[in-house]
Parts: C-alpha cells; sequence; structure tokens
C-alpha cells in the first residue's frame, strides 16, 4: 500500500496520476475540509475515462498534525510520499507552519518507523539548500544556517528534514526532494498557480531575480524513480532551468498572447510597498499582499545545480518555455 499526504496539492494530484497508472493500492489523506475537485482536474490532464482513475484511491481523513487520525492512515502501509506542508512567507504563520511542516513531519517520520515502512519520499524545497556557496552554482553540499536562511518557511523546511534524517538514524529508509519553484497545471489559486492566474488577468509588474524552476511532472517522475531505486538517504536538488522571474512573467504572457508586464519592481520601491501594506495589515488583520521576506526574496538572485540527480536518475529535464506553453494551454481550458 502507498500513502500519500497533501495529495490535493499540485505535487500530490500530479504524483497520484502518475502512482494510478502502474499501482493498485493507493491511499491519500485528505483533511475535512480538502477540495477533491483539484484532484479531479489535474486527472482530466491525463486521463479521458476520470472517474475509473480516481477511484483507484482510497481517501481517509486524517491530518498529519493530529496523531489520532494517523493511526488508520497509516494501516498496511509499505511505501509513503509525504507531500503535505504549508507554504507561506506571512510572519503570523510561522507557528502554524512550525506545526504542520516540522510536527507534522516528524508524525509521519515515527509511524513510518512504527509500520516499518520500507521507504519514505519527503518533498521538502530549496528554501532549505544553503546559498552561502562563493564557487559557481549552489549543490547539496552547503551547510544550512539559521542565520543565512532566517525566514520561516526556510527554517521549517529545514527542521522537517532534520526529522527525516533522525528518521534514518532510527532505521527508516528515505529520499528527499528539494525542488525549486513547480510549474504545473491545477491549483490556480494557490502555489505556483496563482502565477498563472494573476498573468492571465493581465500583470504589470516583474523583477529581474533570478531561482531555479521545474516541471512537476519532472517532480513527480524523480520522486517515483528515486522510490523504484535502492537509493537511500539522499537528498536531491530538483532543477531544470535558472530563470529569471521576468523571463517566466514574459514566457506566460506571450502563450496567453497578453501583454508582458512592463513596470520593473525595483529594490526600493519593493522596500517601500511592503512598508506601506504592513501598516493596514496590522490593523484590519488582513495578510500583506507583499511583506519584508518577499519583497527580498524577488530581487534575490541563485542559481542551482541539477547534476546530483541527474547522475543518480534517467532524467532528461523538459525546458521551462515548454513547460509553460503546455501548463496555459491547460489553464484555457
Amino acid at each position: 500500500m502507498i500513502l500519500v499526504t497533501g495529495g490535493t496539492g499540485l505535487v500530490g494530484t500530479h504524483l497520484l496520476a502518475s502512482l494510478v497508472q502502474k499501482h493498485d493500492k493507493i491511499r491519500a489523506i485528505k483533511r475535512k475540509n480538502s477540495n477533491l475537485d483539484a484532484v479531479k482536474e489535474v486527472f482530466s490532464f491525463y486521463f479521458d475515462d476520470v472517474s475509473s482513475q480516481f477511484s483507484k484511491i482510497e481517501w481517509i481523513e486524517a491530518d498529519i498534525t493530529d496523531v489520532t487520525s494517523l493511526g488508520k492512515a497509516f494501516e498496511g502501509v509499505t511505501y509513503v510520499y509525504h507531500v503535505a506542508a504549508l507554504v507561506s512567507f506571512n510572519p503570523k504563520e510561522y507557528y502554524l507552519m512550525r506545526k504542520i511542516n516540522i510536527e507534522g513531519t516528524a508524525n509521519i517520520v515515527n509511524f513510518s518507523i512504527a509500520q516499518k515502512v520500507t521507504k519514505l519520499c519527503f518533498v521538502s524545497s530549496i528554501a532549505a539548500i544553503d546559498k552561502t556557496h562563493k564557487n559557481g552554482l549552489i549543490d547539496e553540499t552547503g551547510d544550512w544556517t539559521v542565520e543565512a536562511n532566517n525566514y520561516g518557511y526556510a527554517i521549517t523546511k529545514y527542521g522537517a528534514e532534520m526529522e527525516v534524517w533522525r528518521g534514518t538514524q532510527e532505521g527508516l529508509d528515505a529520499v528527499i526532494v528539494n525542488p525549486g519553484i513547480i510549474l504545473g497545471s491545477g491549483c490556480w489559486n494557490t502555489s505556483s498557480g496563482k502565477i498563472f492566474t494573476q498573468v492571465a488577468k493581465g500583470l504589470r509588474f516583474y523583477t529581474e531575480g533570478v531561482t531555479g524552476y521545474v516541471s512537476v511532472k519532472d517532480v513527480v517522475k524523480s520522486m517515483v524513480d528515486l522510490m523504484e531505486s535502492n537509493i537511500k538517504n539522499e537528498r536531491y536538488i530538483l532543477v531544470a532551468e535558472n530563470r529569471s522571474l521576468k523571463d517566466v512573467l514574459f514566457f506566460i504572457a506571450d502563450a496567453f498572447g497578453k501583454k508582458r508586464p512592463s513596470i520593473k519592481v525595483t529594490t526600493l520601491l519593493a522596500e517601500i510597498t511592503w512598508r506601506l501594506l504592513y501598516i493596514p495589515s496590522k490593523l484590519f488583520g488582513t495578510e500583506a499582499k507583499l511583506t519584508k521576506q518577499t519583497a527580498k526574496s524577488i530581487h534575490n538572485k541563485y542559481y542551482f545545480s541539477n547534476n546530483k540527480i541527474k547522475e543518480a536518475i534517467d532524467i532528461k529535464f523538459e525546458p521551462i518555455d515548454k513547460v509553460i506553453k503546455g501548463v496555459c494551454a491547460n489553464y484555457k481550458k
């Protein structure tokens, strides 16, 4: 039995679409308010008969932060894909992120050990990769420090990784993947899906910050191939290309036939804007659309290496411009 957490998010939905094509026993965790229509929409990009493929999944109502509810979910489980996480750059959600990302992962690891799970795949992030390399591309060998990566999401994803490594010391075989920004069809109002929705509506602003991007299909393929291999207790950066946000937004705008964003957000403008948005967010208890952390991160220029994963498995990453064309085509549907 394969167990998937986070099955209603971008990676989880595409992972399930891949798994149902090869396996009969698949179980996925959903919360009480989870939207399974998002899963069916992603399945529609893969299958003509969505219902028959969707019916292969056994859905269990559980929460990774609720130990009691996880007992039933782990019955008979041999492989675990732990995808569930909270992604937020809102300082108000830091302790919630700690609970979900760190404590939740600790619970998954503990149940995997108790259940004698054969292997665990944990989806982390490049946020948990050290960025202080001075000699070229960033790889998996850096020493992560809170001082250099001191924002909430990075801290909690690194903390989650520590729980996985702790599990390996207690006999659990595991692999960790650290994807860049994941681009894929579906989940249009969450994660990177928001980028496509915003550009489709007519986004005017861009920055020239650089980071790693990757197709959700390549993320899923890497996860499955690693789980089916003899590889264990390793972590891998998953990045197809290092691109500027400007490039990505221009690619999307061109694919939609929309006007390209034309206003460059400078460092000074971002610094002013987040401060202006901070005041009403404090007064009215709303979430600021630009925070201190995001104002900084949209201008960072990080270049990641994908050599380790390419040496480990047979993968040829899909070019980002081609990924974007495919996603935009599905969006139009």
